[in-house]
């Protein structure tokens, strides 16, 4: 039996994996995690340990506020996913939950790009097109802005690209 290992676990459901995307540009409460995401403080809270047990999320940050104690988090930035392929099973199932969600909510009219692939690819083409795929995800994810900041849109991404095994 193989063990999942904890990190991909922890991503396996959508609300966590939508986490990670609001708390890269800046660091968020969990107060404000629950507003963005629709869902309760407390359940916001319990999605945020998760995170920070297996050292996807860490603690950005503490101030007063309300005469109690805000703290608030970040994702930690460079946190690989895209060479581990246990637990590809859950991870996938979650993004096909988010991506499901997120296509709901598709602006009219909005510019996107759209694809799918099955294709045979030379080796040395697929490590070309792999790297610059990570570069272009890097860039996203460099150019994010905190939630809801003056003069930006909300976009949706999703990519997954792998090898497939012969049958």
């Amino acid at each position: 039996m193989t063990t999942i290992d904890p990190s991909l676990r922890a991503l396996s459901h959508p609300t966590r994996l939508r986490m990670l995307s609001l708390m890269w540009a800046a660091p968020l409460s969990a107060a404000e995690l629950a507003r963005e995401l629709d869902i309760s403080q407390a359940l916001a809270s319990h999605h945020l340990r998760q995170l920070v047990s297996v050292g996807l999320a860490e603690l950005a940050s503490t101030r007063s506020r309300r005469g109690g104690l805000e703290r608030r988090f970040r994702t930690v930035h460079g946190t690989p996913l895209s060479d581990r392929s246990e637990g590809t099973g859950l991870l996938a199932e979650a993004l096909v939950h988010n991506l499901r969600e997120r296509a709901a909510r598709r602006a009219e009219g909005g510019a996107s790009v759209t694809s799918d692939a099955e294709l045979w690819l030379k080796p040395d083409a697929w490590e070309d097109i792999r790297h610059r795929m990570a570069d272009l995800l890097a860039d996203l994810h460099e150019a994010s802005r905190p939630p809801r900041e003056p003069g930006t849109i909300r976009i949706a991404g999703t990519v997954m690209l792998f090898p497939l095994r012969e049958q």
